[in-house]
């Protein structure tokens, strides 16, 4: 296995938490100071995306276009054909949600450079509500020809992803959440698009989780650990180009498989999984996620609990898988 510098403090109380956002905040300006191609665009949500401090340091590379996500989309291809390196920032459930056709049309189709970063993903939004709880966007994404989708685990690799998909050429989305989330990896951990991790070795079921909810799939397997159950955990952080050979590994070494995801499991990553398997090797899979659901409001913890994304419901989803092992 190799050696991913992992975070020490995982299962302690004391674990460090960030936002993922604020990852992206800090790549967009470390990334735009080492290539003068690089442009930030936003519907009014420089703040929440945290790309305020982009704007501030290159003014002339920063575009508050407002609340107009299509338009924004169109601009972003426009300027990527020219040569830019665009990063569009706003809520994943306006962009891609609501600027759909644009991500198809006029990024997709023309392989037009664009880095899409969709902010507050999953049912951990809180307060905000359905309407702004992105449950659908790996869904509506990842079926698009030519664009890269991944999913980082926490803040740290979050901003690895957008100097990673910076660098990358062609069109690419990737998510990222509101709330501070505990922090899995460290600087030293690599980060490859397209290479799922082995966070945690195992043998009797591997979890294979994406975004920041995996790390209830490192609690749960901790605490099975206790009951002589091994419990290996992946990180597939990128969902298109899946890493398939991991995969097909995992469930050829632990004979049984739950995915882990704060997302539709219609349609997402756990799909995805489950796709790669169906075709290779199958094995039971149970899948943790929103079951054909909207959000509401609540406060994050209680909504992802409420919603059965928790360290238990991993667990209860184990047994199951394991029973039909």
């Amino acid at each position: 296995m190799q050696d991913l510098h992992l975070n020490p403090n995982i299962g302690s109380e004391n674990i460090e938490q960030e936002p993922t956002r604020k990852g992206y905040g800090e790549g967009v300006v470390e990334f735009g100071a080492s290539d003068e191609r690089v442009m930030v665009l936003t519907g009014d949500l420089a703040g929440s995306t945290q790309v305020l401090e982009f704007g501030k340091k290159f003014p002339n590379r920063f575009v508050e276009v407002g609340i107009a996500e299509q338009n924004m989309m169109g601009i972003a291809a426009g300027l990527a054909l020219s040569g830019k390196v665009p990063f569009v920032s706003s809520y994943a459930t306006f962009s891609p949600g609501r600027s759909w056709d644009q991500l198809r049309v006029s990024v997709c189709y023309s392989e037009a450079n664009v880095k899409v970063a969709g902010a507050h993903t999953g049912i951990s939004v809180g307060p905000d509500g359905a309407t702004h709880q992105a449950l659908e966007d790996i869904a509506i994404t990842r079926v698009l020809p030519n664009l890269t989708v991944v999913v980082p685990c926490d803040y740290i690799q979050t901003k690895q992803a957008t100097i990673a998909l910076g660098k990358m050429v062609g069109p690419a989305y990737f998510r990222f959440a509101r709330e501070k989330t505990s922090i899995m990896t460290t600087v030293k951990t690599p980060f490859e698009i397209g290479k799922a991790q082995i966070f945690r070795e195992g043998t009797d079921v591997v979890i294979i989780g994406s975004g920041p909810v995996l790390y209830n799939g490192l609690l749960a397997a901790i605490e099975l650990e206790k009951e002589g159950i091994s419990v290996m955990v992946v990180n597939n952080h990128t969902i298109k180009p899946i890493d398939s050979e991991t995969i097909i590994a995992a469930a050829k070494k632990c004979g049984a498989v739950v995915t882990l995801e704060e997302h539709q499991i219609m349609g997402g990553a756990g799909s995805a999984v489950a796709e790669v398997l169906a075709q290779n090797y199958p094995v039971p899979i149970e899948m943790v996620g929103v079951i054909d659901h909207f959000g509401e409001s609540g406060e994050p913890n209680e909504l992802i609990e409420k919603y059965g994304m928790g360290k238990d419901s991993v667990i209860i989803a184990i047994n199951k898988v394991l029973s039909r092992k």
